[in-house]
């Protein structure tokens, strides 16, 4: 495997999305919902404006969890798939380039779209509150910023092996919509239901590791435990034992569910 080539093919991904302005679009999307959901997240509670960083977090986490991995699945979800329909993917492979090195080009220039996106939108929020938060705050935030690039690289390695796995895009795009809607929103009730259903029998440490099998469940469990007011705001703290409140352990699952997504994606695109 050769730097070179996955470097050209990473740069003429991100340089696609510069020019279709899609760097600029979702950092705006993240910028705006961001700044709403800041100032007026506790509307419902009668107080308006920035309150605390810790707040704010709490409320971010809900966007990030929803926003995130729909843009994710949906910027990958054509990036070998799409190659295939056009009829480019054979004229790629006949270059001087191996399907691994194709695969990670693809790959690296979309992760790097997506985190640019992601700080730029973030980067209004801190500017506008920087005053506010000082650098405590500050530090904390960016530890959130960070959990959510690599939420957001997470779901993008699941798009990647989704294009690998689908015939078509138009596959494609289905499998990336349901992932979205298992991860999101089924999973947890799925858990819910299990805890129930169960009368209880499966919980503890057995329903804390269970959590992990989502990537979108570790992100949450990651930032509500950065932060003691945040821990109280969620009922996960009652569950979740407090040895999994290690940012590193949380942040090497995460790794885990970036990394596993793409193997599993090469070995399909070998055969």
């Amino acid at each position: 495997m050769q730097l070179q080539p996955i470097l050209t093919v990473a740069t003429k991904e991100f340089h696609d999305r510069i020019r279709n302005r899609w760097v600029l679009a979702v950092a705006l999307v993240f910028a705006v919902f961001s700044l709403v959901i800041t100032y007026f997240g506790g509307a419902q509670q009668g107080v308006v404006g920035f309150r605390s960083i810790e707040i704010t977090i709490a409320s971010l986490v809900s966007l990030v969890i929803y926003l995130i991995p729909l843009i994710a699945l949906l910027l990958g979800f054509d990036a070998i798939v799409g190659e295939r329909e056009r009829g480019s993917l054979d004229l790629l492979l006949s270059m001087p380039i191996t399907r691994l090195e194709l695969l990670l080009g693809k790959y690296l220039g979309l992760a790097t779209a997506l985190t640019a996106s992601m700080i730029g939108g973030f980067g209004v929020v801190i500017a506008l509150l920087f005053g506010k938060i000082g650098a405590r705050g500050l530090y904390h935030f960016a530890g959130f910023m960070f959990s959510s690039v690599l939420l957001g690289l997470a779901f993008l390695s699941i798009a990647v092996l989704l294009s690998v796995i689908a015939r078509d895009r138009t596959r494609a795009s289905g499998l990336a919509i349901a992932a979205w809607f298992f991860f999101v929103l089924v999973f947890d009730l799925l858990m819910l239901g299990l805890l129930v259903g169960t009368g209880g029998s499966i919980g503890g440490d057995a329903f804390t590791w269970l959590l992990l099998l989502n990537p979108a469940d570790v992100f949450r469990i990651l930032n509500v435990f950065s932060l003691d007011d945040v821990r109280t705001l969620y009922g996960l703290a009652s569950i979740v034992p407090p040895a999994l409140g290690n940012p590193l352990a949380m942040g090497a699952v995460m790794l885990v569910w970036i990394v596993a997504p793409l193997l599993l994606a090469q070995w399909r695109f070998k055969s």
